[in-house]
Parts: structure tokens; C-alpha cells; sequence
């Protein structure tokens, strides 16, 4: 089984129901989730928007391979109401999003999955539920950073 962190976001619709739906959806689909943040009321972040956010992150034991991993989170963000996917930086309200931030220790760089997230470490609304789930693992991040 691999270790998974996912992180999670909304900032349409009924914001706590759209993060426990996509939770149930991961258990179903992913694998279990052995950790779980608590949810957080955050800026938008990358681009202007009158909404807030709320955002989680989660961690999953997972069979699922890489880019299985990515269909399916991309699916459960579809069946949950997601219409287009940011592209080149460019971000909208959506009424969830799920990324991939860590799998093991693996690192992928490819057109279509990175890992670990390229931009986790400049956003807060993934360190600091990262932090409170795995704080081991923010520290293995600082030393990656420094090295």
C-alpha cells in the first residue's frame, strides 16, 4: 500500500458539504484515509474571487498507482461538480478540487503529474493542515527545501 496526502479544496455551494462528500468519495474509491485535517477558512489564492475557500488535507493508504490515482480523484471532482480544470496558472471558483501532494517518497515529473506538488510549500492552506496531520513530514519537506 502507498502513502497518499491529498489536498482539498472548495469555494462554491455548501463549502463543508462539498469537502465531506469528496472525503466519502476517497474512502470509497481511493483507499482508507488514516488521517484527516481540520477544515480551514482561507483567501482565494492565484486569482481574485469573492468566495473563500475551505480546505483539508488528507492522508490515504492507497493501491491505487500514480496516474490511477489521478483519474480517479479527476473523477470524483467531475461527479462532484467540477467543470474545467486551472490551466497554466490560471484559477477559478470550483466547487472542489483534490491534489495530489505526496505519494511515498516518490518524485514524478511529467506533462501531466508532478509530484511532489510543485506549488505545496508557497501555499498555506496546504502546509499548515499538512502540518497538523504530519508534521514529520513538514520537516522532511523544510530539509528537501534547504538540501
Amino acid at each position: 500500500m502507498h502513502k497518499v496526502y491529498l489536498g482539498l479544496g472548495t469555494n462554491q455551494g455548501d463549502k463543508e458539504a462539498n469537502l465531506r462528500a469528496a472525503v466519502e468519495e476517497i474512502e470509497k474509491r481511493v483507499g482508507e484515509i488514516t488521517s484527516l485535517s481540520a477544515f480551514y477558512d482561507t483567501e482565494p489564492w492565484g486569482f481574485a474571487s469573492d468566495n473563500r475557500f475551505l480546505n483539508a488535507v488528507c492522508c490515504v493508504s492507497t493501491g491505487l498507482e500514480p496516474f490511477e490515482l489521478l483519474a480517479v480523484t479527476q473523477n470524483i471532482e467531475r461527479m462532484l461538480g467540477r467543470r474545467t480544470k486551472s490551466v497554466n496558472g490560471f484559477y477559478s471558483d470550483r466547487p472542489i478540487d483534490i491534489d495530489i501532494l505526496l505519494y511515498d517518497d516518490l518524485r514524478l515529473y511529467t506533462p501531466t503529474l508532478t509530484i511532489p506538488h510543485p506549488l505545496m510549500t508557497e501555499r498555506d492552506f496546504v502546509m499548515k493542515p499538512l502540518e497538523e496531520i504530519a508534521p514529520e513530514v513538514i520537516r522532511t519537506l523544510g530539509a528537501d527545501k534547504k538540501g
